[in-house]
């Protein structure tokens, strides 16, 4: 399975880490090729044979990999050995401090985020879109880490995957008001009468306000390359879904 991998995060030899691509899988159209979401129409066996191939690419059983049923919320799990491939808990977040339990964010236009401690050798992955970004998931995540395994901000690795940028993103003037409200003027722009919003604009913000110094954005959008990356936007919603992965050795 074709993956990039984080320039940050292949600094570190206990974690293994990545984000994937659309390509190298076994889906067929219009979820060409390498889908890893379930919930989107996809064969479920095409589906766990792109799984498989991902854990033979990154190096894990696939068993042990856990992964969410996103809904946009500022939901966080604790995972431990008790999980397994088949819990899938609701949520847009998780962390862990358990060694060999891969994580993994899947998207398709929102940010996935990867997170790692390299102080108390903790990790996690956060599903950040507008949504989300707005609820504040990431800094509640990383409070979160913090509150679990005595991770402070500025310990922690941040890596914002391939998601739609503003140049894409176009939104209405009550999702506009609402970003504007929540203190994010910033990160909206305008264009004749359109609107248009970039949700890195404000996870940067909220990650520089925590204090956290260590962030990496990918900075691929995932719909000008909808060649490379599933876009819900791009792909007029009917698509597969990217994922990002972190594993701590």
């Amino acid at each position: 399975m074709k993956i990039i991998n984080s320039i940050f995060l292949s600094f570190f030899p206990d974690i293994s880490a990545c984000f994937t691509t659309r390509h190298g899988g076994v889906s067929k159209t219009p979820y060409t090729d390498a889908n890893l979401a379930f919930h989107v129409g996809d064969d479920p066996i095409d589906v766990l044979e792109n799984h498989d191939l991902l854990a033979r690419t990154m190096d894990y059983h696939r068993h042990s990999l856990i992964h969410m049923r996103q809904i946009h919320s500022d939901k966080i799990t604790l995972v431990d050995e008790t999980f397994t491939f088949d819990t899938v808990p609701e949520c847009d977040a998780l962390i862990t401090n358990r060694p060999n339990i891969p994580l993994m964010v899947m998207s398709a236009d929102c940010t996935p985020v990867l997170l790692y401690d390299s102080v108390h050798k903790a990790i996690g992955v956060v599903h950040a879109g507008r949504a989300g970004a707005l609820n504040e998931i990431l800094p509640k995540t990383i409070i979160a880490m913090g509150l679990e395994f005595g991770s402070t901000p500025s310990e922690i690795n941040v890596v914002l995957g391939p998601s739609i940028s503003g140049c894409c993103y176009e939104i209405n003037s009550s999702i506009a008001e609402e970003t504007r409200a929540k203190g994010y003027p910033e990160a909206l722009r305008f264009e004749n009468e359109k609107i248009f919003l970039d949700v890195n604009t404000i996870l940067c913000m909220q990650l520089k306000h925590l204090g956290v110094e260590k962030v990496e954005l990918v900075n691929e959008c995932t719909a000008c390359h909808h060649d490379q990356y599933f876009s819900y936007r791009a792909d007029q919603q009917h698509t597969g879904r990217i994922a990002g992965v972190i594993i701590l050795r």
